[in-house]
């Protein structure tokens, strides 16, 4: 009998082993660019925070014991000399830990407890088990024995700086098992739902299930699809807090939020295979649209910010959602989307338009997800040709929609003020030879060594040949082995780790790949497709890669960049692509 195949294996080091709908991981990384030397358990309730270290332990001695940690969409182990601890989810709340020949230590990860932060620790009797409670997530962490013995049960009711936490070695049968679950204030005492082996086998279903749905064309040429399914699905959360859907975070390291652009892409690649948790995607940011039209900056379990926007490609991601759905949305929800996004666009053309001007403007680099882009070192509060093309397709989209509602003086006034805005971008930002950007303070017009500049070509079979042309010959020169340098290679502010100063990203990747395609380019935006699908085959999915190198960069475990592999591995295969 052949055995189930087990997924994907894969460093904790670089994706946190986690599971579709929790809030929390098991991960050695506890902070931006820290890396603890155990694994901790990390929650993402209130923000990210290390409750509890697991340390396997020599059971002779009682010291740390040295071992190897693997990792597969159903199960985590530690491997040492004189035998391994296993963990693995039993829902999204509960982890099960399994271990023959190692003890392990269940220690808090903080030492010191005040009236406002820390770890209190203490035996609860009504629920047979031993009690976490964290001031930092505001949760508590049951620890119940299943078999084996407790040892080294240490700073029970401690108060101020103490070692918090305890022991679990064999029973005479040689072996132990614990249950580790999460939860708010009191439930009943834990109660197994089936064997370790049981467990394991579930997790394994449960994913293989998720990547058998969102990557059904994978094959020896899509090395990579696994991997991309599991970090998308390991990264999805239940409803929680602000939280208004199942959501897929942009990763369960220190980027734990869903910002407002980065969540089409991960909306894309679910529609075919999930296609209700690729609308919630796209809808989520829109429950927290506030009263002038504008979606939050981020959301997350405990914030919503509004400090700044993200670019209004909702427009260009319906478009593309819709074709990739497998039904079409009924009339309601047509109606429900529809009204959102009218919203949204019209406040780009009001709260984001200055008096008299015919295009709007970003106020701050990262109100167009380009944080400090060259185009934004003359100026902050700029008119860019990136935003204009953008709200184009946006209002296009509106005005199909509009049309399929049967709202056709809308429609008009939509087709209308998309042309108007069409030909402002052309009159206004073209030069000739490129796009340039306006200083709204100023009235200067630049043009950088950025990517940023050519992102017009996302207009596609909307823009004239000869500006597709022109564009396109530009952005072949932001290529390098492994993609597109969001800032040119020889450019004297070229930065190799400077996040949108040289990087390849994913989302402009599948933005640039798609508009050159629409506009005919097709072998360029095959051979765009096919750097970035290598890249991430050999780098991972991380937040950005290093142009030259193509090393990944920043949060390695990022949701927006496994979905693009996704999208452009699906796209290929759909062509006939091997």
């Amino acid at each position: 009998m052949t055995a189930a195949p087990t997924g994907p294996a894969f460093s904790v080091h670089d994706i946190p082993f986690s599971t579709y709908g929790s809030w929390f991981d098991i991960s050695p990384v506890v902070a931006e660019q820290t890396h603890a030397e155990d694994l901790h358990l990390v929650s993402h309730q209130n923000g990210m925070h290390g409750v509890l270290r697991l340390v396997p332990l020599h059971p002779t001695t009682g010291a740390r014991a040295g071992t190897r940690v693997e990792a597969t969409p159903g199960r985590l182990s530690w491997t040492g000399e004189g035998g391994r601890v296993d963990l693995a989810y039993e829902s999204p709340d509960t982890v099960r830990l399994r271990g023959r020949g190692l003890d392990l230590g269940v220690l808090a990860a903080a030492r010191t407890l005040t009236p406002f932060s820390g770890t209190y620790f203490f035996h609860d009797p009504a629920a047979a088990g031993h009690v976490f409670t964290s001031y930092e997530t505001g949760r508590r962490y049951r620890v119940t024995v299943l078999s084996g013995t407790l040892t080294d049960v240490t700073g029970a009711q401690a108060l101020g700086s103490a070692v918090r936490g305890l022991t679990v070695t064999a029973d005479a049968a040689g072996a132990w098992e614990i249950a580790v679950d999460e939860l708010d204030t009191a439930r009943p005492p834990y109660v197994s739902s089936g064997t370790f082996d049981d467990v394991v086998e579930a997790a394994r279903r449960a994913f293989a299930d998720f990547a058998d749905a969102v990557a059904p064309w994978r094959s020896p040429a899509t090395p990579a699809a696994e991997l991309a399914a599991y970090v998308v699905w390991s990264a999805t959360v239940r409803p929680a807090g602000l939280v208004t859907r199942p959501a897929v975070l942009m990763s369960k390291h220190w980027m734990d939020k869903v910002w407002s652009w980065d969540h089409c892409f991960n909306a894309l690649a679910l529609a075919p295979g999930r296609p209700g948790l690729a609308l919630d995607q796209f809808l989520l940011p829109f429950d927290h649209q506030d009263a002038g039209g504008a979606l939050p900056d981020s959301v997350t379990h405990s914030e919503v910010l509004y400090n700044f926007v993200k670019p209004p490609i909702h427009g260009w991601a319906l478009g593309h959602l819709r074709r990739l759905l497998p039904a079409p949305l009924d009339h309601d929800r047509l109606a429900h989307v529809y009204d959102r996004l009218e919203r949204w666009t019209t406040f780009w053309l009001t709260a984001r338009r200055a008096p008299g001007a015919e295009l709007p403007h970003y106020q701050h680099g990262n109100d167009s997800g380009w944080d400090n882009a060259t185009t934004f070192d003359p100026e902050r509060a700029v008119v860019t040709a990136d935003l204009a093309a953008f709200l184009v397709l946006q209002l296009r989209e509106l005005a199909a929609l509009a049309g399929e509602l049967g709202r056709q003086q809308a429609a008009h006034r939509w087709t209308a003020t998309a042309e108007e805005t069409r030909t402002a971008l052309l009159g206004r930002l073209w030069t000739g030879e490129r796009f340039v950007a306006r200083g709204v303070a100023s009235g200067n017009t630049w043009s950088s060594a950025g990517l940023l500049d050519l992102m017009p070509v996302v207009l596609g079979e909307h823009l004239p040949d000869a500006i597709s042309s022109a564009l396109a010959d530009r952005i072949k020169a932001h290529l390098t082995p492994h993609g597109l340098a969001t800032e040119l290679p020889t450019s004297p502010h070229y930065l190799a780790d400077g996040y949108w100063r040289g990087p390849i990203w994913a989302p402009a990747t599948v933005l640039v790949e798609d508009g050159l395609r629409r506009a005919g380019h097709h072998r360029l935006a095959d051979d765009i497709s096919t750097r970035f699908r290598a890249l991430c085959e050999t780098h991972g999915f991380a937040e950005n890669f290093d142009a030259v190198t193509g090393t990944g960069l920043r949060d390695r475990a990022y949701t927006w960049t496994a979905s693009s592999y996704l999208l452009l591995a699906a796209a290929h295969a759909r062509r006939g692509g091997h």
